[in-house]
């Protein structure tokens, strides 16, 4: 069964937004990953290297609250508006495909549904509204 949090983008600042949502919801980052540990054929840009590729602070039993840092050299640039999409955590690879297809039916694929780095299968798009998605299955859940 799938599950849905928020994801969302900041512009450089999102490690100071983490550490201040910890500050009142409380834990630990369950993780918490910066663009100079991606692996990449290009070297990262220095001024890139620290910025958060992916942090997730759990906020409830069901709520993982999600984040990353964005720039030219990983993306579009991030936008006040455009800067929140809907995670979708699948139960199966199978799972992830139907969703993925089914929503973004009709609307832009950013990044195609595929096996990852980081032992996950996913993809984003921005379905027909306008509704940014990000749609995967961790592998790990079944180790």
């Amino acid at each position: 069964m799938a599950t849905v949090n928020a994801y969302i983008t900041y512009k450089g600042n999102c490690e100071d937004a983490f550490l201040f949502y910890k500050s009142v919801f409380g834990g630990d980052f369950e993780y918490l990953a910066r663009f100079k540990e991606m692996p990449s054929e290009e070297p990262i840009p220095e001024e890139e290297a620290n910025k958060i590729m992916h942090v997730a602070l759990r906020i409830s039993k069901e709520t993982v609250l999600m984040g990353s840092d964005t720039s030219p050299a990983f993306g579009p640039p991030c936008e006040i508006g455009n800067n929140i999409a809907i995670s979708v955590s699948t139960g199966s690879e199978e799972e992830a495909r139907t969703l993925f297809d089914g929503l973004s039916a009709g609307g832009q694929v950013n990044m195609p549904l595929d096996k990852t780095f980081w032992g996950a299968y996913f993809g984003m798009f921005t379905d027909k509204f306008g509704v940014n998605w990000m749609v995967g299955y961790d592998y790990e859940q079944n180790a």
